[in-house]
């Protein structure tokens, strides 16, 4: 099974990033250049697994759960607006920024380190914490999408209380990936 663990967004943002990507989408309505994000698929990834054994699922929670229970619970706040990469006219991911990152990148930096003692190779790439919004599917003329993007660079879209993360399941489906929750973790 394929798995990734996050930070699953509470229903406010959630719904308020798809206004956001609604209107982001009038501008590639004919082109379809980009698969945007459903609200569903809408978390803040701390480490991607990829396929797992279903008899690895308990170990994992297990390691979880002794990985942040010394964590308490922290605020995240959601704003900006850009993409990756950054600066460049052929971007390949839409994102909305996540502002207070220290706590967000301690936690991500300890599940890191856990999931490498359990045999996941750790991510060569500096973390940078953020909500995919799309992702370019067509390099086509971009501008307005971008544009659009530009308006909303210091723009706040909320703020939330981190309580707990999220191990899911993820299927992939011609229609896009369906996510399944396999348990929450309470930040204590």
């Amino acid at each position: 099974m394929r798995t990734f663990i996050a930070i699953d967004l509470e229903p406010e943002i959630k719904k308020t990033l798809t206004l956001l990507i609604q209107e982001l989408s009038l501008q590639d309505k004919e082109r379809r250049s980009v698969k945007w994000v459903r609200k569903e698929g809408m978390h803040l990834t701390l480490k991607f697994l990829g396929e797992i054994k279903e008899d690895k699922v308990s170990q994992i929670e297990n390691v979880l759960k002794k990985t942040v229970k010394d964590f308490s619970p922290f605020s995240m706040k959601i704003q900006g607006t850009g993409s990756f990469p950054s600066g460049k006219k052929n971007p390949r991911v839409f994102w909305v920024g996540v502002k207070d990152e220290k706590n967000i990148k301690a936690l991500q930096s300890l599940v890191e380190d856990e999931m490498e003692k359990l045999g996941f190779p750790k991510e060569r790439r500096e973390f940078h914490p953020h909500l995919t919004l799309g992702r370019v599917k067509i390099f086509s003329d971009l501008g307005q999408i971008l544009a659009q993007l530009d308006q909303y660079r210091e723009r706040h879209f909320g703020e939330m209380l981190v309580k707990k993360i999220t191990f899911f399941r993820s299927i992939l489906k011609p229609t896009g990936a369906e996510y399944s929750i396999l348990s929450e973790i309470e930040l204590k």
